[in-house]
């Protein structure tokens, strides 16, 4: 080949292998950094992680590595990068990012150029030049504070023109809405022969938690298109905010002349560039806006960074402060794993059913324990949805819809939590307060299901309107539910109980949420006996389903009052009917067997559940909030303590109350008269099948009463237990005494939740020396006299007694007691049973007692009984 023509080509290639390295782009999806391009460094300090992202992997403390690559471009120049770092930045924790340097090794002093500093001790992002003495200078000083998280995830473009102008943007929500840090004009150094990332670190807290992806150096080709009107939204009933699509100039964006509103409302007062987020700027209008109106901001004259100006741009907005419902939380994803379909992350779903596009600016989700940082500027259009998570799981869930993060998004909790929606001017818009029976399917439960609202017309009726979505991947983010379908509310709410605090605040309880506004009305209300009226009335939120009243006149002790619901509506616009009173009062201390255990259910049938029904025997007011249930361990001290309410809820004078871990299952197996009456607390004490501690304790930790129960307290002739609950017999008798409990009878279906026990009898208190009740008995467990009540009563105590039983041809069936040590009065029991528990014929039996004491004093008595048998 000739020479001359060799040395064309050799031209003709390093011009284009300069074109090559001039610019370049690298998202790492080939798995390396070795190749297209290869980069040179601490190479062993970085992966190309499974997600294809530049990764850290220094494990070092105190460590600065570094990678670098081939790059000559410098000027008229636009430098693209992600970038995120999992923790939260210090002055011995950061990153440059070298836009240009003069040498392939970043640690060298001599190695000039610029870069970007993403952290340090502002937790900013900035823009330094580093000259070859080593001196290093803040160009463009980003705002401080805005890393300041454990979790920063970021886009940042940079950009140099022909005349050396420089402009720092990013992006914290990894996007490509730009805000800028700043502009600078510096022409220190126009040349480059290589791009790269330093990293210094400290301690193992920092480790391998950087991450790099879609770098891109290229030509920058200048912006002669305006500013865009992105949205305009009235954060006030006099302020408006205008959103461009970019930075916008700070001079020509706070004219008040460039702007105008329609409807005589006219230019602003003022208009106010965002410091943060400069491509928002806030106008103050001396005129309000009429409420729910449409109304059209127009704008003139605004420059974006480069000088461009917007020439009759526009945008509609209007007033609207929301009310309740006009936004509600209708998908759940509580509990994401094991993983159906959808990201491993927890979020929910916003729907808009207001009718009207609704601006999430400075809305936040909540829970009684605190609330998250405000939503970012977002149109809500009506009847469209938006998922709301953490900025880690946006990029995932974006998959399936429009997502926006907040920081602090609140933890749902797997097995049920209060979480509650709040608009700017901090007024709860909806609240959902949900369990894992909401799903209703045992697996969904378990994880990787979303809860989904059925009817979203309907958002107060809690679990009737819920239930595990059926979509295939688990959930329906950003779309319509798959449970969606008509189910409105038809049921009138209900005054379920009252209870009060001190002499003249009582606080009212609701079956459902209403109406604040209507329940929030004094005359609504009224107290009997003389109280009247309340001076006012405070709906409690963020259910709305407590209601407190202030008294103008206090309420007097041992005294029970009846508080009445008049015209209160629920969230449906139901009115309340006829359940609409309850009974109220001042309580008492719970003293010991104020509270009696009255029924113990603790070998439930296949599937369910253990309960205990406590009695009220005392004459006093009490509340559940001062007791407690509990078992005994292994070494016999008190345990599993359970406080029955963590609110006042009152016991009165000869009322039951059931207390349970599962209301449904309950239900499912027994007949309850008042289901109202069955308490359901987040975990029972367990209760073993064979024998077992029921334990009531107050306040002070005293026992109120306590049960050592045993399975063969049941009825001799059950062959099966399970499912049949213990009854007491007598509120008055001793609690551990066998012979004061009976199985609960075939009759009632083997328990009596919230109502008088089928074996239940009233000591009689004899006038005379033995008596015998009933006088026939019919001994098959269906609760109709089942045994027979051998009651006694002696001028004094100390007396012995034996009881035998005796057929009608005089022969002994059954010694049922002796030598049995007496009180001035009791009784005792025979349960129709022969001596060896056996089945004794139908006919006429003789109860023979015989009674003597140490002074020698005898009485013997004969009383007949009849055992009848039901024929077949």
């Amino acid at each position: 080949m000739h020479m001359r023509k060799f040395i064309t080509l050799l031209f003709l290639f390093s011009i284009v292998r300069l074109a090559a390295i001039a610019q370049f782009t690298d998202n790492f999806i080939d798995g390396n950094f070795t190749a297209n391009p290869a980069w040179v460094g601490n190479t062993a300090d970085w992966i190309v992680n499974p997600a294809l992202q530049l990764q850290s992997n220094n494990t070092v403390a105190s460590s600065v590595f570094y990678l670098s690559t081939v790059n000559t471009k410098a000027t008229s120049a636009e430098w693209n990068f992600y970038c995120q770092v999992t923790f939260n930045p210090s002055g011995a924790n950061y990153i440059d990012v070298f836009l240009t340097a003069s040498a392939s090794d970043l640690t060298l002093n001599s190695t000039s150029g610029y870069f970007v500093r993403i952290g340090n001790t502002d937790d900013e992002i900035s823009l330094y030049r580093k000259d070859a003495t080593g001196a290093v200078t803040k160009i463009i000083d980003g705002i401080n504070g805005i890393l300041n998280t454990s979790n920063n995830v970021m886009t940042i473009k940079v950009t140099r023109t022909a005349a050396n102008l420089w402009n720092l943007q990013r992006d914290l929500a990894a996007g490509t809405n730009y805000t800028s840090e700043g502009t600078v004009t510096d022409a220190t150094f126009t040349t480059s022969s290589f791009f790269g990332i330093l990293v210094k670190q400290s301690t193992s807290s920092f480790f391998q938690r950087h991450f790099f992806d879609d770098i891109e150096v290229k030509d920058y080709v200048p912006d002669v298109t305006p500013p865009a009107v992105v949205s305009a939204t009235a954060v006030s009933a006099t302020m408006v905010d205008v959103l461009f699509n970019e930075a916008v100039d700070i001079t020509s964006s706070q004219l008040s002349a460039n702007y105008v509103v329609n409807n005589s409302i006219g230019s602003p007062l003022s208009a106010v560039r965002d410091a943060v987020n400069t491509s928002l700027v806030h106008l103050t209008f001396a005129t309000p806006f009429p409420a729910r109106t449409n109304l059209t901001v127009t704008i003139n004259g605004v420059k974006d960074l480069a000088g461009n100006a917007q020439a009759n741009g526009s945008a509609v907005f209007n007033f609207f402060t929301p009310s309740s419902y006009d936004v509600v939380i209708d998908e759940i994803m509580a509990d994401p794993t094991p993983i159906v379909g959808l990201p491993d992350a927890e979020w929910i779903e916003l729907k808009n059913t207001s009718g009207a596009n609704i601006n999430l600016l400075n809305w936040r989700l909540a829970k009684p324990s605190g609330q998250s940082g405000p939503m970012p500027s977002y149109l809500l259009k009506a009847d469209s949805f938006v998922v709301v998570c953490t900025s880690s799981a946006v990029a995932a869930l974006s998959a399936f819809g429009p997502v926006i993060s907040v920081t602090s998004f609140p933890s749902l909790g797997n097995t049920g939590d209060l979480i509650f929606l709040k608009s700017p001017q901090g007024n709860i818009i909806h609240a959902v307060n949900y369990t894992d029976a909401w799903y209703q399917n045992e697996l969904k439960k378990d994880g990787g299901w979303t809860l989904e609202m059925i009817d979203t017309k309907n958002p107060c009726a809690g679990m009737n309107n819920w239930k595990a979505s059926v979509d295939p991947k688990g959930g329906t983010p950003a779309k319509k539910n798959s449970v969606d379908a008509i189910n409105a509310d038809a049921q009138a709410p209900r005054l379920l109980r009252a209870y009060a605090t001190d002499s003249v605040t009582v606080t009212l309880v609701f079956s459902e949420p209403l109406d604040s506004a209507r329940a929030a009305v004094p005359a609504n209300y009224t107290i009997s006996d003389g109280i009247g009226a309340p001076v006012s009335a405070t709906p409690q939120g963020p259910l709305f389903d407590h209601v407190t009243l202030k008294l103008a006149r206090p309420l007097l002790r041992q005294k029970i009052y009846t508080v009445t619901a008049m015209s209160s509506v629920d969230c449906a616009g139901n009115p309340i009917a006829t359940n609409n009173t309850a009974r109220v009062g001042l309580y008492e201390h719970t003293d010991s067997l104020d509270v009696v255990i009255n029924e113990i259910l603790f070998n439930p049938k296949s599937g369910g559940t253990d309960w205990v029904e406590i009695y009220n025997r005392s004459t006093d007011i009490l509340t559940l909030r001062n007791i407690y249930i509990a078992n005994r361990n292994t070494a016999g001290a008190i345990s599993s303590i359970q406080q029955l309410s963590s609110e006042d809820y009152l016991l009165f004078p000869g009322e039951f109350l059931v207390i349970t871990a599962s209301k449904a299952l309950l239900l499912r197996d027994f007949i309850a008269n008042d289901p109202d009456r069955i308490l359901q607390i987040s975990s029972m004490p367990s209760f073993n099948d064979d024998k077992g501690d029921v334990i009531i304790l107050n306040e002070q930790g005293s026992i109120v009463d306590e049960v050592a129960y045993t399975e063969k307290w049941h009825f001799k002739l059950i062959s099966d237990r399970e499912g049949v609950s213990l009854e007491r017999i007598d509120y008055n008798g001793p609690s551990q005494d066998e012979k004061n409990w009976h199985s609960a009878a075939s009759s009632v279906g083997y328990g009596t939740p919230t109502y008088k026990n089928s074996q239940y009898r009233m000591d009689a208190a004899v006038q005379g020396t033995i008596s015998v009740t009933p006088e026939i008995i019919s001994p098959d467990n269906d609760g109709q006299d089942d045994f027979a009540t051998i009651t006694y009563e002696f001028p004094e105590g100390g007396y012995v007694a034996n009881i035998t039983i005796f057929d009608a041809t005089g022969r002994p069936v059954r010694y049922l007691q002796r030598n049995a040590l007496s009180g001035v009065k009791g009784f005792y029991r025979w349960d129709g049973l022969g001596e060896k528990n056996e089945r004794l014929n139908s006919g006429i039996y003789i109860i023979y007692t015989e009674v003597f004491n140490l002074a020698g004093k005898t009485k013997k008595y004969k009383n007949v009984i009849v055992l009848a048998r039901k024929q077949f």
